[in-house]
C-alpha cells in the first residue's frame, strides 16, 4: 500500500474507534472524519459535500418524511391494531406484533415501523401480564428483517441500489431484494417467535408493568400548608426553587377542594393549600421539618392526584439523536420552557430517583412526564422522543388513510415498472401527501433524522475514496487470496460475515457505504457477479442483532425493555447464524456467481 492508502486505513480505524467509543454522536464522528480526509488530501475539497446531493441521501430523507405521512394518516394503524389482538399465547403474541412490524418495515423506515408497534407492545404486555422484554427485542429485530424485502425498506438497500447505479448505470429495482429478503424475514420471524424469546435471561421474562417500572406511588405525598407558615404569600415558583434544594418537586396543588395538577409558577401559596410533592423517603422528613409543613392525610392514588380531564401522565423513550440525548435531565427547563413536569427517569428497566437534574440522559432512557394532553404530544415530538402509550389518530386524519395509500402505491408502481427513478417517484408521493393535507409543510424537516443524513453524507465521499485511492483493489485482492482455495463462494461468505459483524458496531448505513465498494472489488478481482456481493452487503448491513448500538431500534428498546448490553447476542447470535445459513444458498440461487 502507498502512503495515501495507509492514511485512509488509519482514518477508517479512527472513525471506527470513534463509533465504538460513543463519546460523540456517529454523525459528528463521521463529519470530523470527512473534514480530516479533505485536510490530508484523501478527499478533494470540491467533492467534500457531494454526499448531501447523493441519490441515496436524498432517497433516505424522502422516505423518512413519507414514513411520517403514512403514520399520521392512519394508513398503517389498522394493520397494527388488528394483529395486536392475537395475544392468547406468548408465541402468537410475539408473532403477531413481529409480523406487523416487519410488514410495515417493508415500505417505511425501520424506526417508524417500531414507533408504531412499540406502544401496542407495551399496552398488550400490561393487559396480558407479560414482560415488555418478551416483545420489544423481537419487534425491533423484526423491523430490521422486514426492511430486507424491498429497496425502500432500509437505508442499506437504498445505498446498495444507488451504488450499483453509479457503477453500472442501473439501480436495483423495487423487488429485486424480495427473492432473498422475504424468505430470510419469514424464517427469522419464525425463529424469534418460537425459540428466540426463550433465550432471554429469566429475569427479563418476568412480568413487570409500567406502574412497577416507576413505583411512583412510593414518592408522591400531599403536604398541607397551615396558617402562619413562612411560605405563605410566596409564588409556587419561589417555593419550588426552595424545595429543589432538597430534591423535592411540586407536582400539583389542591385549593378549595379543586385540583390544579399543572399549577402555574406565578400562583401564590395560600393557607390551607395542599401541595402534591415528589420526594424520596429520606428527603420527605427534612422537607416537613425545615418548612413547618404537615402531611395532608390519606394520599389518593398517584394518577388521580396528577391528572384530570386535561392533564395526563405519559411515558416516552428518548430516541438516538434526540435533543435530550447527552444532556442533563433539566427538570426546571422542561417546566419553564415546555410547561411539562419530569417525574422520573428509568434506565435499563431501573427507576432513577435521586437528583434528577444531575442525570445525563441517554438514548433509550424512559421519561415519565406530566402535562396537558396536547402539550405532551407536541413536546414528545419536539424533544425527539417516542411515546410508550397507545397512539391515537389526529383529528380528521383517519379519512385521509385511503388517499395516502393510493398515492404511495402509485409511486411504488411507477418506480417498480421503471417509469420513474426511485427518488423522483417518492418525491412525487411526498408532494401528493402535502396537497391532500397529510403532511404539513412546517413539519417536513422535523420528520427527517438529520444525524442519519449527515452521517450518510459524510461517509459517502470517504467510501468513494476507497476506490479513487485504489484501497478497494488492495482489500479485494487480500480477500480473494484468503479464499483462493475455495473460490468465489468462500469470498462471498467472508464479505457477508465481515459486513454482519461490522454493522453491530457501525451504523448500518456507514457499514454499507464502506463495504459496497469492497464487495464490488472482490467480485471484479474474481470475475464473479457483482450483484451477488452487493446483495450480501445489503443483507449483512441490516443484521445488527448483537449489540444495542448497532441500530437505532436496538437502542430505543433498551430502556423500556430493561435490557442489558449482553442480552442482545443471546437472541441475536443464533438469528445471525440462521440468516447466514438461509441467505447464502438463496443468493447463489437467485443471483448466481
Amino acid at each position: 500500500m502507498d502512503a495515501t492508502q495507509i492514511s485512509l486505513v488509519v482514518l477508517l480505524v479512527a472513525i471506527l474507534a470513534g463509533f465504538v467509543w460513543g463519546r460523540f454522536r456517529h454523525d459528528v464522528v463521521a463529519f470530523a472524519g470527512l473534514l480530516t480526509a479533505v485536510l490530508i488530501g484523501i478527499v478533494p475539497a470540491e467533492n467534500a459535500f457531494v454526499g448531501l446531493g447523493h441519490t441515496a441521501t436524498v432517497t433516505v430523507a424522502i422516505m423518512l418524511v413519507l414514513t411520517k405521512g403514512l403514520t399520521d394518516s392512519g394508513a398503517t394503524s389498522y394493520l397494527v391494531d388488528f394483529l395486536g389482538r392475537f395475544t392468547l399465547t406468548i408465541t402468537r403474541h410475539i408473532a403477531s406484533l413481529a409480523g406487523a412490524t416487519a410488514i410495515l418495515s417493508t415500505v417505511m423506515n425501520n424506526v417508524g415501523a417500531l414507533a408504531l408497534t412499540m406502544p401496542i407492545a407495551m399496552q398488550t404486555a400490561a393487559r396480558t401480564n407479560r414482560s415488555p422484554s418478551l416483545l420489544l427485542m423481537p419487534i425491533s429485530f423484526a423491523a430490521l428483517l422486514g426492511g430486507l424485502v424491498t429497496v425502500i425498506g432500509t437505508p442499506p438497500n437504498i445505498i446498495a441500489a444507488a451504488y450499483r447505479q453509479g457503477q453500472t448505470g442501473e439501480a436495483f429495482h423495487m423487488f429485486d431484494f424480495t427473492w432473498v429478503g422475504l424468505p430470510v424475514a419469514i424464517i427469522g420471524i419464525a425463529f424469534i417467535s418460537t425459540i428466540g424469546w426463550r433465550l432471554l435471561p429469566a429475569e427479563r421474562r418476568r412480568a413487570a408493568g409500567l406502574e412497577a417500572f416507576f413505583h411512583i406511588g412510593d414518592y408522591v405525598t400531599e403536604i398541607r400548608v397551615a396558617e402562619k407558615n413562612p411560605l405563605l404569600g410566596q409564588t409556587i415558583g419561589e417555593v419550588a426553587d426552595k424545595f429543589a434544594a432538597l430534591d423535592v418537586a411540586i407536582l400539583g396543588l389542591l385549593r378549595n377542594e379543586r385540583r390544579v395538577p399543572n399549577v402555574p409558577r406565578r400562583f401564590q401559596l395560600l393557607a390551607g393549600d395542599v401541595l402534591i410533592v415528589e420526594a424520596s423517603p429520606t428527603n420527605l422528613p427534612k422537607l416537613i421539618e425545615r418548612f413547618q409543613l404537615v402531611i395532608g392525610g390519606q394520599t389518593p392514588a398517584p394518577v388521580s392526584l396528577l391528572s384530570n380531564e386535561d392533564v395526563r401522565l405519559a411515558e416516552v423513550v428518548i430516541k438516538p439523536g434526540s435533543e435530550l440525548d447527552g444532556r442533563s435531565a433539566g427538570r426546571s427547563r422542561l417546566a419553564q420552557q415546555f410547561n411539562v413536569n419530569l417525574l422520573a427517569v428509568a434506565r435499563e428497566g431501573s427507576p432513577t430517583r435521586d437528583r434528577l437534574d444531575r442525570i445525563v440522559l441517554r438514548a433509550g432512557d424512559v421519561l415519565l412526564l406530566q402535562g396537558e394532553i396536547e402539550r405532551l404530544a407536541e413536546v414528545t415530538r419536539l424533544l425527539g422522543c417516542l411515546p410508550l402509550a397507545e397512539r391515537r389518530l389526529q383529528v380528521g386524519q383517519g379519512k385521509r388513510a385511503i388517499p395516502t395509500l393510493l398515492i404511495f402505491a402509485v409511486a411504488i408502481m411507477l418506480t417498480s415498472t421503471g417509469i420513474l427513478a426511485l427518488p423522483i417517484a417518492l418525491g412525487c408521493a411526498l408532494i401528493g401527501m402535502i396537497l391532500i393535507g397529510v403532511l404539513q409543510v412546517r413539519e417536513l424537516y422535523d420528520s427527517i433524522d438529520w444525524p442519519v443524513i449527515i452521517l450518510l453524507a459524510s461517509m459517502i465521499p470517504i467510501g468513494d475514496a476507497l476506490q479513487t485511492t485504489g484501497l478497494t483493489t488492495v482489500i479485494a485482492a487480500a480477500i480473494a487470496d484468503v479464499s483462493d482455495d475455495y473460490g468465489a463462494v468462500a469470498a462471498l461468505l467472508v464479505v457477508f460475515l465481515v459486513t454482519m459483524l461490522a454493522t453491530d458496531i457501525l451504523n448500518n448505513a456507514a457499514t454499507v457505504v464502506i463495504m459496497a465498494p469492497i464487495g464490488m472489488g472482490v467480485a471484479q478481482v474474481l470475475g464473479a457477479n457483482p450483484d451477488t456481493f452487493l446483495m450480501a452487503v445489503a443483507i449483512g448491513g441490516s443484521c445488527a442483532f448483537l449489540t444495542p448500538i448497532g441500530h437505532q431500534n436496538n437502542t430505543l428498546i433498551m430502556g423500556p425493555g430493561g435490557y442489558n448490553f449482553g442480552d442482545y447476542w443471546r437472541m441475536g447470535l443464533p438469528l445471525q447464524v440462521i440468516i447466514l445459513a438461509t441467505a447464502m444458498p438463496l443468493l447463489l440461487w437467485f443471483w448466481p456467481l
